[in-house]
């Protein structure tokens, strides 16, 4: 394919990160390359053995560029090393617009590589330029796609940062997180009897159609303004003509209200009870959390930090709630105020994921007058 001339070494290595395949726990090709970003800039780095307790071939990436003046608020930019896992061939390209695509058929990985490549250049900048600051620290994290384990598995007391910032919501640059859903998973794992499903049908008990009760029970989909709830996976069965004497599905809930949510993982639970019993079935069933839910007051010095950063690159601040999760709901967990920004990322997950090298551009702006904004903060 013909490609325009590159516009920056920004975009440069925004293609190059891109071109790299890091779906969960396969991220070492990318952190080398960070770290040796990193390490060219004369900066230390560390990895942690977060990869091995994970099961990433990568861990943690971490580096701290010390405050100059001892003065205002440390902070953290964190960003993810993982994507979804893509579905094709990583050929990303800039468009005749200026926008960054993938020609492969698959995700382009501006989730969050878009983020991480903007860490990058800002610290570059910070460096290179001699930018006085209150103290940068930088994180890169592996297998956030899949439960954000790297950050959980971060010593987050090596931290020194006072507020920290990322960059992992597609929306356009300006929107500043407020508060992300508490999240449970449920696995659900019916179990009922095989027989010949053309000979002795009647001698099967059949989990699938188990399965298929309790989802049809189930309220899905956008339960409320902040509440949404899903099945994503079900497998089961052996064979075509065996009645299925297994079917495990895997079901989410997520809430910004903590008591929405125990209600919606009550309903599953009890919706699975039902199906199996009057299906003649047993049922197994296993929770756990995926992450807490946050919520920041207009006024706090985090999102007052977000709002001064915002404003002095050209952008005006608004307020959104987020139905994702991000590494920001473990830090926040951890007692560090963490803030999740847009930065203009596109149909995330998806082949027609894009972003403006613009937005590129305009970000490393953000970051800097962040940075500048928290030099003044208490």
């Amino acid at each position: 394919m013909q490609q325009p001339p590159l516009t920056s070494p920004l975009v440069d290595l925004f293609l190059e990160l891109c071109a790299l395949p890091s779906p969960p726990g396969e991220e070492r090709a990318v952190a080398d390359r960070v770290a040796a970003y990193l390490r060219s800039l004369g900066v230390t780095v560390a990895e942690d053995d977060a990869g091995s307790r994970i099961g990433s071939s990568a861990g943690n990436l971490y580096t701290r560029l010390p405050g100059s003046d001892g003065s205002g608020t440390p902070l953290l930019f964190c960003a993810h090393l993982d994507t979804v896992p893509p579905a094709g061939a990583l050929e990303p390209f800039v468009d005749e617009e200026g926008v960054v695509r993938n020609a492969g058929g698959t995700i382009l990985g501006a989730d969050d590589k878009a983020a991480v490549v903007v860490m990058l250049e800002a610290a570059r900048r910070i460096v290179a330029d001699g930018l006085p600051h209150a103290g940068v620290e930088l994180l890169f994290t592996p297998m956030e796609e899949t439960g954000l384990h790297g950050a959980r598995a971060f010593d987050a007391h090596l931290l020194e940062a006072k507020a920290g910032f990322v960059y992992d919501e597609a929306a356009p640059i300006g929107d500043i997180v407020l508060g992300a859903p508490y999240a449970r998973t449920v696995e659900a794992r019916f179990h009922g009897r095989a027989a010949h499903a053309g000979m002795y049908p009647e001698d099967g008990r059949s989990a699938i159609q188990a399965a298929a009760r309790a989802i049809a029970d189930l309220r899905l989909g956008r339960v409320d303004e902040v509440s949404s709830a899903n099945v994503g996976l079900i497998e089961g069965g052996t064979a075509r003509n065996v009645v299925p004497e297994w079917c495990v599905l895997q079901a989410e809930a997520r809430s910004h209200d903590p008591d929405t949510l125990a209600t919606l993982v009550r309903e599953m639970l009890e919706a699975f009870a039902y199906a199996a019993s009057v299906s003649d079935c047993s049922v197994e069933t296993h929770l756990s959390d995926r992450y807490s839910g946050y919520r920041f007051r207009r006024d706090e010095p985090a999102v007052c930090i977000a709002q001064d950063g915002l404003r002095s690159a050209g952008f005006e601040p608004r307020e959104v709630l987020s139905g994702g999760g991000a590494d920001a709901n473990v830090f926040n967990e951890a007692g560090l105020p963490c803030v999740n920004l847009g930065n203009g990322m596109v149909d995330i997950h998806t082949p027609d994921e894009r972003i403006a090298v613009d937005d590129l551009e305009a970000m490393v702006e953000v970051t800097l007058g962040l940075v500048e904004a928290a030099r003044s903060a208490a």
